[in-house]
């Protein structure tokens, strides 16, 4: 039976299946829409460093073939064999995606779905519908990423850029699309012996250990074979989506007077490879043929002087290029030149503030820079309890309330130094938290647990269960020390002051107090028999107040800062 995913819910592949030769399908529908559904390939840095592995209709396949475009069969909208074992270890992520090619909307799709198949049978699905959309155009299916192991991710998350945002949030560039051309015809390839035959009766053979389960019988008839359907005037995909610029394309160049000798055409220069920016030729001077260079010395063609040397100044009443003589140019005596205050300056201004923007990793929590970080409430729908007054912004449907501790839970917080003042947010949005600049690190739980002291708590998933952790020892008052302790499945956002420091127990590890954040939940915590209570040092004295030692067996750990209380 196959599991069933919610937004956000992550699993182990090994808890799936025990292969790694796996189909993963997509079904994506809705009315008057068209859909492009890729797999790209991504670094550690969730970057598409190699544009290789930007598995598309253009480029069916990766270099080594791990990672394959089989097309529409068994009720997918689009198919893939992913061989997990066969992915280079440079290959940290592969995000599936799917985007709108034209106008309209992810709200308008109807129920659609992402599905693991190994050995035939269905071992996971990600269902989702346009309910859980609005005005997006791309929208981030599901990941396998590496963590101890392959797993699966479902993500969710929509842009409303469409393939563009998509493409340079994954650091990829849009090409400018070239004149539109006549698409060729498709080549006939042969088909691949585990997919699907094409079409006709053929004889039955068994599905491969990696195909996807026989599809029910369709309702509407099949389309007619490739070689017998009329060619659409504009097809599908004539141009690659991730080329096309948001305006218009250019009129198609005029054509040659003379009906029966074609007019000369400028060579054509090779296909610029995904991710590398385009340097389109400017168009030839009037008078000359395009491709071909004026001999040496030719004079200049008509309203375009020759350039001036470079460092020097054009003579004077030069006009500009392409201006006839005697049209008067430059603004009148008194009024201001340069474009007015306030307008943004292009390109510069978009490269000044491009290592600002925002970064949507299809995660739930996702730290934006070292002192901000977001989570994302729609995804897993489980409310979020921060820090009172560590919100800076947010976006979407959000509810923010009180979260009191009840009358017992805040004599426990006020005997303990335990409390925490927090809110509760709840809705569908993403919400940026941050507090004094502190540096911000969420820390994911699965089942195990984390000590950490309230102080050091900014945010955590409700379904974390958190309690308050005595640490007993002498000569302290009240007898004991007292930390907060979050166990289960979620996550928790813990602040420190500068960069932590995580270091391995030991039977000889010991830490002041004021500077430790966390540790782990199964290590054993004491107090050192160098205890002093008073923090000025007197003559003598090391000025060190209470001091921890930690015990514990192998993986166990201790985080501190570079910064005492």
């Amino acid at each position: 039976m196959a599991r069933e995913f919610q937004r956000g819910h992550k699993a182990r592949i090994s808890d799936l299946t025990a292969g790694t030769d796996l189909y993963v399908g997509v079904q994506i529908a809705g009315p008057g829409l068209t859909f492009d559904i890729s797999c790209f390939g991504l670094d550690t840095d969730e970057r598409l460093s190699d544009d290789r592995y930007f598995v598309f209709f253009n480029q069916p396949k990766s270099p080594e073939e791990s990672i394959q475009l089989l097309g529409a069969q068994a009720g997918d909208t689009e198919s893939f064999r992913v061989t997990l074992d066969r992915v280079p270890e440079a290959i940290h992520k592969l995000s599936f995606t799917a985007t709108i090619d034209g106008a309209g909307q992810m709200s308008q799709i109807g129920p659609g779905y992402i599905r693991i198949v190994a050995g035939g049978e269905e071992v996971a699905r990600y269902a989702f519908g346009g309910a859980e959309f609005s005005t997006e155009r791309a929208v981030m299916l599901g990941d396998f990423y590496r963590k101890d192991g392959w797993r699966f991710a479902a993500v969710g998350q929509g842009f409303d850029g469409g393939l563009e945002a998509l493409l340079r949030n994954f650091g990829g560039e849009v090409l400018e699309e070239e004149q539109p051309q006549q698409a060729p015809q498709p080549q006939q390839q042969a088909v691949p012996g585990f997919a699907p035959p094409v079409a006709g009766p053929a004889p039955a053979r068994p599905a491969p250990a990696f195909a996807a389960p026989p599809a029910p019988a369709p309702t509407s008839p099949a389309p007619a074979p490739a070689s017998t359907q009329q060619q659409p005037q504009q097809p599908l995909h004539a141009a690659p989506t991730m080329a096309a610029p948001l305006a218009p394309p250019a009129a198609p160049a005029p054509q040659a007077p003379v009906p029966h000798e074609p007019a000369p055409q400028a060579p054509t220069s090779p296909p610029t490879p995904y991710g590398h920016p385009q340097h389109p030729q400017p168009p030839a001077p009037y008078g000359h043929v395009p491709g071909q260079t004026p001999p040496h010395g030719a004079p200049a063609p008509y309203s375009q002087p020759a350039p001036a040397p470079y460092g020097q100044q054009p003579p004077a009443g030069t006009p500009p290029t392409g201006m006839p003589h005697g049209v008067p140019q430059g603004p009148p005596h008194g009024v201001p030149q340069g474009p007015p205050p306030g307008i943004p300056q292009g390109a510069g201004l978009a490269a000044a503030l491009q290592k600002y923007r925002e970064t949507p990793t299809g995660q739930r929590w996702a730290s934006q820079n070292a002192q901000l970080i977001r989570v994302d409430l729609a995804m897993d729908q489980t409310p979020v309890l921060a820090r009172q007054g560590s919100m800076v912004m947010y976006q979407g449907k959000v509810d923010f309330s009180y979260k009191g501790a009840g009358f017992a839970g805040r004599i426990v917080g006020n005997a303990t130094g335990q409390e925490m003042q927090l809110m509760r947010c709840t809705g569908r949005g993403q919400v940026f938290l941050a507090e004094n600049s502190a540096q911000l690190h969420p820390i994911e739980l699965q089942g195990d647990g984390i000590c950490v002291s309230a102080e050091h708590v900014l945010a955590f998933d409700e379904s974390l269960h958190h309690e308050v952790r005595r640490i007993e020892g002498h000569g302290i008052p009240g007898g004991a020390l007292f930390t907060m302790l979050f166990h289960g499945t979620g996550t928790v956002v813990v602040k420190t002051r500068g960069i932590p420091v995580v270091l391995p127990v030991t039977p000889t590890t010991f830490a002041d107090c004021n500077a430790v954040v966390a540790w782990s939940a199964a290590s054993q915590v004491v107090l050192s028999s160098q205890v002093r209570l008073r923090r000025n040092a007197y003559p003598g004295h090391s000025g060190e107040t209470v001091n921890l030692q930690f015990r514990g067996a192998p993986g166990n750990f201790v985080v501190v800062q570079p910064y005492e209380v």
